[in-house]
């Protein structure tokens, strides 16, 4: 079993840096054509199951990469609930919280650290029992989130494992120690700078 990781395509927030959990944006033009892109690239990997975080952006991103007819969708994709954090940057709560950092601090109202760790590791639970190449369309800090808890580390550790818009990652499995899950592709877009 192999996980293919892919974040959804830019919207508003995520050009200005706002934390964007239960709003339910719609992808911007630039977003919509990152989600086109990405048909060619997850086309020929013959999805077993496609799996859709419930949020518009999400859902419009796999629709638009062609697999919206293919897809279900799966709660435990969504992105943290931000809470009272929600639209804000992380720069502004610094402004009220200094030192604030979701991974260790959560946020009022919403999830916590605990809340998010907990959910990856069901869905991974629940991944660990399928079959084939998997596609999930989800978002950027739970996708790290995830990445985080695949290999086994703290979800802390989640905060050194940034997505760009309409990014695709690998998650699988060390071909000799099959018990140990790897990351064997990250963050792998058009966006991406060196």
């Amino acid at each position: 079993m192999k996980v293919c990781l892919v974040r959804h395509g830019e919207t508003a927030w995520s050009l200005t840096g706002q934390h964007t959990g239960l709003t339910d944006l719609a992808l911007t033009p630039h977003g919509e054509d990152e989600a086109r892109a990405l048909a060619p690239r997850l086309r020929p990997m013959g999805f077993a199951q496609v799996l859709v975080s419930p949020r518009r952006r999400t859902r419009q991103t796999c629709e638009l990469a062609g697999f919206g007819a293919a897809s279900e969708i799966e709660p435990d994709l969504a992105e943290w609930d931000y809470g009272d954090y929600e639209g804000r940057r992380s720069v502004d709560i610094h402004n009220d919280v200094p030192g604030w950092t979701i991974w260790r601090d959560g946020c009022p109202g919403g999830e916590s650290p605990v809340d998010v760790s907990t959910r990856a590791d069901r869905l991974i639970a629940r991944l660990c029992t399928m079959q084939g190449t998997l596609a999930l369309f989800s978002h950027g800090q739970f996708g790290a989130a995830l990445a985080a808890r695949w290999i086994g580390l703290a979800l802390l550790e989640g905060q050194h494992f940034p997505l760009h818009t309409a990014s695709v990652s690998l998650l699988g499995y060390d071909a000799h120690h099959p018990d140990q899950r790897t990351i064997e592709l990250w963050n792998e877009s058009r966006s991406a700078s060196i």
